[in-house]
């Protein structure tokens, strides 16, 4: 039986100091002696955030991610121009698509901004003109025994409803073509 701690007998040299179990010098690899020398292992570039584009250094905010927190970016000239003739065309919906346009476009773009604060007032006034047809109707009707109320409270409002349906369609032609559009019966409400 032969002492493990003891060198080979054969001449074959020295053997490493044996660690404890499951330890390994520092700086070497496992399986290799200490004092050995790790071969070098190739450098790896640093991996890319999931999602991020490739050929983007890693850490870099991609585009569509930079105005997460600021304001919203500006309209070019042919969006601006869309958005403030779609304001003009919603009033055929009412007030509506005009007051969502205003708000959410209304800082993004200085013609977009003043056409749909325009359509805006148009159909603010519209509103009040149909509101007041409604009282008129029933206020009326109710001394000339339904006349009255059929005129201002059917036939005023669809004439109501025409005018601002062509109007709308109007505003909507003149903007899209490039120009601006005023109402010829506006308050503006909305400066």
């Amino acid at each position: 039986m032969t002492d493990p701690n003891q060198p080979p007998a054969d001449g074959q040299g020295e053997q490493p100091p044996q660690q404890p179990y499951g330890q390994q010098p520092y700086g070497s690899a496992p399986g290799q002696p200490a004092g050995a020398v790790p071969p070098q292992q190739p450098t790896v570039p640093p991996q890319q955030p999931y999602g991020a584009p490739t050929g983007q250094p890693a850490g870099a905010v991609p585009p569509q991610q930079q105005y997460a927190g600021a304001a919203a970016a500006p309209l070019d000239p042919a969006q601006d121009k869309q958005w403030a003739s779609f304001a003009h065309l919603g009033g055929i919906l009412w007030f509506l698509p005009s007051l969502i346009i205003w708000l959410v476009f209304k800082d993004r773009g200085r013609l977009t901004d003043q056409e749909a604060k325009e359509a805006l007032n148009w159909q603010i006034t519209w509103i009040l003109a149909w509101v007041v047809s409604q009282i008129l109707g029933v206020i009326i009707g109710s001394f000339t025994f339904g006349i009255g109320y059929l005129l201002f409270s059917l036939l005023i409002p669809w004439l109501l409803y025409i005018v601002n349906l062509v109007f709308s369609i109007l505003g909507f032609v003149r903007v899209n073509s490039g120009g601006t559009y005023r109402y010829p019966l506006n308050f503006r409400f909305i400066k």
